[in-house]
Formats: C-alpha cells, sequence, structure tokens
C-alpha cells in the first residue's frame, strides 16, 4: 500500500509538472501506448490521443526536450518555490552563514515544500485532465484547458492586483470582468512578482532581530577597547544560539506554510 500511495504521488507530481508545461507548448500531451507504422520512408510516427497520427517520432523528441528545458523556468514561475529560496537566501545571510546550509540543501527543502504545497493542485489535475485524457474522453486541447484552470486558480489566490493591472497594460489587453479571464500571459509574470515581493518582505522581517544582536554586540566590543576583535566573531555565535533555542527552523517553516493558506 505505502508503494503504491507512493507511486501515485510521483505520477502526481510528474503529471502537474508536464501539464504546467503545456501551457506554454501547446503540443505537449502524454500519449498513450501508441500504435506505431513504418511509412515508406521508414519513419516511425506514433498517434496522440484526441490527434490520431501527429507526428513523427523526432518531432516528438524534439517536444519532450523542449519540455524537459522549459521545466526549471516554469517550476520557478508558477509555483511558491521563489518564494521560498528567497526566504531561506534571506535567512542564511541573517545568520551571518556564508555556505551553511549549502545551496543544494536549501534548494531541496525550497523542491520538497513546493511539491507539498502543490499535492491539490496536481491532484487535481490528474483527476480532471490526466486520467481523461489517458482514458482517451478528452482531446489534447481539452486536457490542456482543464489542466491550467487549477494551476490559475492557485496563481490568482496570490497575486497582487496591482501586478496584475501593471501586466494588463503592459499587454494592451482589455480589462477583464472577472479575475478567471485573464490570460496567463499576464496571470504567470503579475504572479512572480509577487512572490518576489512578498519574498523580500519576509526576508525583511527575518534580518530585524539578527541585525540588533549585530548592533549591540558591535558597540559593546568599540566601547571596551576592542577595536581588532570582528564583531562577526562574537555575534555570529550568538545568533545562532538564539536560533536554535527559538526553534527556528520550526517556526520559519510553519510561518511559511500558513502564507500559501
Amino acid at each position: 500500500m505505502m508503494r503504491a500511495s507512493s507511486f501515485r504521488g510521483v505520477k502526481m507530481a510528474v503529471a502537474a509538472i508536464l501539464l504546467f508545461s503545456s501551457v506554454w507548448v501547446s503540443a505537449a500531451t502524454k500519449p498513450k501506448p501508441a500504435t506505431q507504422s513504418v511509412t515508406p520512408a521508414n519513419e516511425i510516427r506514433i498517434s496522440m490521443p484526441g490527434a490520431p497520427n501527429s507526428g513523427s517520432l523526432s518531432w516528438t523528441i524534439v517536444v519532450l526536450l523542449t519540455l524537459l528545458t522549459l521545466i526549471p523556468s516554469l517550476l520557478l514561475c508558477m509555483t511558491p518555490f521563489a518564494r521560498l529560496l528567497i526566504v531561506f537566501h534571506f535567512l542564511r545571510q541573517a545568520l551571518g552563514l556564508q555556505t551553511t546550509p549549502t545551496n543544494q540543501t536549501l534548494i531541496g527543502l525550497a523542491l520538497v515544500l513546493t511539491f507539498f504545497l502543490m499535492q491539490p493542485v496536481g491532484t487535481s489535475i490528474l483527476n480532471d485532465a490526466v486520467t481523461p485524457l489517458e482514458e482517451g474522453k478528452l482531446s489534447a486541447m481539452e486536457a490542456l484547458q482543464r489542466g491550467s484552470a487549477p494551476v490559475r486558480s492557485f496563481m490568482l489566490h496570490y497575486v497582487r492586483e496591482k501586478d496584475v493591472a501593471l501586466f494588463i497594460d503592459l499587454a494592451k489587453e482589455q480589462r477583464p470582468r472577472n479575475p478567471e479571464d485573464l490570460s496567463m500571459r499576464v496571470v504567470v509574470p503579475a504572479y512572480i512578482l509577487s512572490e518576489l515581493k512578498a519574498g523580500f518582505q519576509i526576508g525583511a522581517v527575518l534580518f530585524l532581530p539578527f541585525l540588533v544582536i549585530d548592533m549591540v554586540v558591535a558597540s559593546i566590543t568599540t566601547s571596551v577597547g576592542m577595536l581588532q576583535l570582528p564583531p562577526v566573531v562574537i555575534s555570529t555565535p550568538l545568533k545562532l544560539l538564539l536560533f536554535v533555542m527559538v526553534d527556528g527552523w520550526n517556526l520559519l517553516i510553519g510561518s511559511l506554510m500558513r502564507s500559501f493558506t
């Protein structure tokens, strides 16, 4: 049972990422076990759901490789990954640490938390788009439209009206009556801009208590004449001690997760 649930979770995550990518590439669909036929030119052709004889194997490989290159960018632009990573880097700078935790550790933590937050969205995409597409009940474009709806709803929940208005004016589009009428061309850049602002706001708040410790230590070392001793030598252990005593990771992760509810 545990193996089945784990496989289902991995399947949902992969399906969500592929359908995120299909927002930009209209040909991004998940092929069924296809019937292959050899043309007179010895070219293998693959039929896809909703689009029989959709293209050759070479074009399918080109589309899949393009999706693989776009997945990191889409992960940054359409998920909470950017906000989480920015906050973690601000925390490391506030503690006065340069390489601890390492970049790989912070990226991995942000990635795990991103999948945790996006699991309901991935479940909706799997049930509404991927499963009907596999069963042949939907065409590729219908699955694309259904799959993009949960992603758009998630981004609209956290986007700022000011950022949406900015990109509507830049795109020279008419103001929609409902937020659901916004195009992904407007929603995606507005969402990433809102996430950057939120990440910087949280990072600035994190800096304040540690900045106070730096100022107090610097004033004390200067007043006692310890001019040759860098204040960071004393303040860094104090900041680490304070962070560990208040269980900082638990408080930080809990606050970040609650900010997406």
